[in-house]
């Protein structure tokens, strides 16, 4: 226990021993009640907002997983001229096949398949006794017409010196012209005789026509040999093409021939040179659309002058066509097939817009549109088949043009 002294002096110390104490003990309970429901409502404010922000974030989240998510491609431009790639046959710049103009037996011939002949060289020789034997007939029928000619000449002058002094009559003079004249019309024919069988004969030696190679040769010796003049389908002796330059036939088709013109430069490629390339020029076109086809028959002309290339083969040839700058090319899971047309699916602003669009030339994974496309738009990779204009999309993906596979 405190001495009495020790509470009377802490009894003096006290607030309540002065004028003061009883206005505080008055006014600090209310303070403290005041700070501590301040602090309760801002306890209470910051749980409300934490609450509303999180629900607002809940809403946004779930608005997001509502929106379908779609994939997207910007469309790449194609280039101003495009490569086609065409097959064509090469052929020689003048191949023909070898007949005979005159009927016989093969007597021998001096060139096989894979000979180079100059022009004017004897292929073969052909062995035909009746027609030498009618040359032989001829001949004579023409010296006979000849002799007979002489002597109507020679009466026919005579009768003319006699009418002078009219030992004869003027009807002896006119047989006399007319026996000449008659005698000079054979002698002609029998001339045309001799010529013609002389062709015949000459025709038992077959020349080559022009400088080239032996392609073919199907006949041999003792083979009977048909000119064609009977019913019997005549076959040819020998085949000969030139292939010191070739002519390759393209097939262009019709929504290309626009784009063909007469000079411009085609690059070949050959299964038996497949790290090669050769290069020509197109020379001609035919000017005409083949109603059965629809192509254009174009000739590219190839300098072959140390024979690498073979006659008969295939190529592909790579022509260069100009096209439209503006077309693009997309990939084929873009497009929608609607009842009201083609259609694809672009993303502006997150909503979607149907566009129509004009195909042009189908090159497997992707496709060329001619109008109905932008640069910068953002065209849908396999967009659902429920999909309409003014819905909203979430872009999960975009690819750049050329990263489409």
């Amino acid at each position: 226990m405190l001495p009495q002294t020790d509470l009377q002096t802490m009894a003096e110390r006290s607030p309540a021993a002065n004028g003061g104490g009883a206005g505080q003990r008055t006014h600090k309970p209310w303070l403290v009640l005041a700070v501590a429901g301040i602090l309760v409502a801002a306890v209470l404010l910051f749980g409300i907002w934490s609450r509303v922000r999180a629900r607002a974030a809940l809403d946004t989240e779930t608005a997001q997983a509502a929106l379908t998510a779609v994939s997207v491609v910007s469309p790449k431009q194609t280039t101003p001229a495009e490569e086609i790639i065409l097959p064509g046959n090469v052929q020689p710049y003048i191949s023909s096949p070898i007949y005979a103009r005159t009927n016989g037996y093969l007597k021998k011939w001096y060139f096989d398949i894979g000979a180079h002949v100059k022009q004017g060289e004897l292929l073969a020789l052909i062995e035909t006794p009746e027609v030498d034997q009618q040359l032989e007939q001829a001949r004579s029928n023409l010296l006979t017409a000849q002799a007979n000619l002489e002597l109507a000449s020679i009466t026919k002058t005579r009768y003319q010196g006699l009418l002078k002094s009219n030992a004869v009559s003027q009807q002896d003079v006119d047989n006399a012209v007319g026996t000449y004249n008659a005698n000079n019309a054979i002698v002609e024919a029998d001339k045309a005789a001799v010529q013609q069988y002389s062709a015949l004969v000459s025709f038992e030696k077959v020349y080559a026509p022009f400088d080239g190679v032996i392609t073919a040769r199907n006949t041999d010796i003792g083979d009977l040999i048909n000119s064609g003049s009977n019913t019997a389908a005549k076959t040819d002796l020998f085949h000969i093409a030139q292939p010191g330059k070739l002519r390759v036939y393209v097939n262009v088709p019709e929504e290309y021939s626009r784009g063909i013109k007469v000079g411009m430069t085609a690059d070949l490629n050959l299964a038996e040179f497949p790290d090669r390339k050769f290069q020509g020029k197109l020379v001609r076109t035919a000017d005409d659309i083949n109603l059965t086809t629809r192509t254009l028959l174009v000739e590219i002309d190839v300098d072959n002058p140390t024979g690498t290339l073979l006659t008969g083969s295939y190529a592909e040839v790579h022509l260069a066509v100009p096209t439209q700058a503006s077309t693009f090319l997309i990939p084929v899971n873009t497009l929608l097939f609607r009842t009201e047309g083609l259609r694809v699916g672009i993303v502006k602003n997150g909503k979607v817009g149907l566009t129509a669009v004009t195909p042009g030339h189908d090159f497997g994974n992707q496709i060329e549109i001619v109008s109905g496309l932008k640069s910068d738009d953002q065209v849908i990779i396999n967009p659902p088949d429920s999909i309409v204009s003014g819905q909203e999309v979430q872009i999960v993906q975009a690819t750049l043009p050329g990263d489409t596979k």
